[in-house]
C-alpha cells in the first residue's frame, strides 16, 4: 500500500485525536488562572498544555491501537489511521508509547513531579482501566472511565501550586458527572455501532427511556457540584451566575430529551444531539467563568 508521506503525517496527528484534546485543554488553562487567582506564569501555560497534548494524544494513540479490531467495524472510526492502514499498529504503539515517556518527562522537568504522576496516571487510567478493562465489559464503562478526562483539572491546579486543593477536586467532580450525560447522548445516537462491536454502552443494554432518566440524574449532582465551589469560598459571584444559567439550561435539555424518550420519541425526532452539543458549550461556558471570575473579584 502507497503512504504519502503528509497522508501519514495526518495519521500520526490524527491519533491523538486533537478535537478531544481541544476540550482538555479547556478545562486545564481556566484552572490555572483560577489557581493563581490571576494570570499564571505564560511559559508554565505553555508547558502545560503542551504536555497535556503529548500525554491525552499518547493515551489516544494506545486507545486506537487495542480498538482497531473493533474500529474497523463501526461507521464513526472505520476511517481511522490504524484501520485505513495509512498507519500500522506497531506504528501507532510505538507512537503512543513514546508519547506516553516524552509527556511524562515533560512535566517532571517543565512543570512538576506531581503533575508528571497526574499526567502519567491520567493515561494508564484511560488505556488500562478503560480500554482494556471497561470498555467491553460493562456499561459503567464511561461513568468510571471518565475519570482519565477529570485529571485535567487536577494536572492545571497543580501545576501552578504544587499540590491539590478541593477547589481542584470540586470541579474534578463537575467534570466526571458531567461526562456521563455528555457522552450517552452520542452513544443513544450511534447505538447500532457499539452494539454490532459487542461494547455494551448503556444505550445499547437499556431503552432510551432508562438512559434519558440516568441522564436527568447525572445532570441536577452535576449542576449541584458546579455550585458548590461558591460557598466554598473559591470563587465571587461571577462564576456561581454563570454556572446557575447555564446549569439551568442544562437541566431544561436533559429533562425535553427524557420527555421525548418517554413519550416513545424515536429518530430523528428524539433530538439526543441536541444535549450532546449543549453539553459542550456548557463546560467551555462554564470554565471560561472559572477564568474570569478571580478578575472580578
Amino acid at each position: 500500500m502507497r503512504r504519502p508521506l503528509g497522508a501519514r503525517v495526518k495519521g500520526f496527528v490524527a491519533l491523538t485525536k486533537p478535537r478531544i484534546i481541544e476540550l482538555l485543554l479547556i478545562t486545564t488553562i481556566p484552572v490555572m488562572f483560577l489557581a493563581e487567582q490571576g494570570v499564571p506564569d505564560l511559559w508554565l501555560v505553555l508547558a502545560t498544555c503542551v504536555g497535556g497534548y503529548l500525554s491525552a494524544g499518547g493515551a489516544n494513540a494506545l486507545n486506537m491501537y487495542i480498538d482497531r479490531d473493533i474500529d474497523a467495524l463501526m461507521h464513526r472510526t472505520e476511517r481511522r489511521p490504524l484501520v485505513t492502514g495509512i498507519v500500522s499498529p506497531r506504528e501507532g504503539l510505538v507512537f503512543g508509547l513514546v508519547l506516553a515517556v516524552v509527556s511524562t518527562l515533560w512535566f517532571g522537568l517543565l512543570v512538576n513531579w506531581l503533575s508528571a504522576a497526574l499526567s502519567l496516571g491520567a493515561l494508564l487510567f484511560y488505556v488500562v482501566v478503560y480500554t482494556m478493562i471497561l470498555k467491553r465489559r460493562t456499561a459503567q464503562n464511561i461513568v468510571w472511565g471518565g475519570i482519565a478526562g477529570c485529571m485535567p483539572v487536577l494536572i492545571g491546579w497543580s501545576s501552578v501550586k504544587n499540590e491539590v486543593s478541593w477547589a481542584a477536586v470540586v470541579l474534578f467532580l463537575v467534570i466526571f458527572f458531567w461526562t456521563p450525560p455528555h457522552y450517552w447522548p452520542l452513544s443513544m445516537k450511534v447505538k447500532d455501532d457499539y452494539a454490532r462491536v459487542g461494547v455494551p454502552m448503556l444505550p445499547v443494554i437499556a431503552g432510551n427511556r432508562a438512559v434519558a432518566r440516568q441522564i436527568v440524574v447525572y445532570s441536577w449532582v452535576m449542576v449541584a457540584v458546579s455550585l458548590s465551589l461558591w460557598p466554598l469560598g473559591y470563587v465571587g459571584w461571577f462564576y456561581p451566575l454563570v454556572a446557575g444559567v447555564a446549569g439551568a439550561w442544562w437541566l431544561w435539555e436533559a429533562h425535553a430529551l427524557h420527555a421525548r424518550a418517554k413519550a416513545g420519541v424515536t429518530g430523528a425526532k428524539l433530538k439526543e444531539m441536541r444535549l450532546f452539543h449543549w453539553s459542550i458549550t456548557y463546560v467551555s461556558l462554564l470554565f471560561v467563568a472559572v477564568a474570569v471570575d478571580p478578575f472580578l473579584r
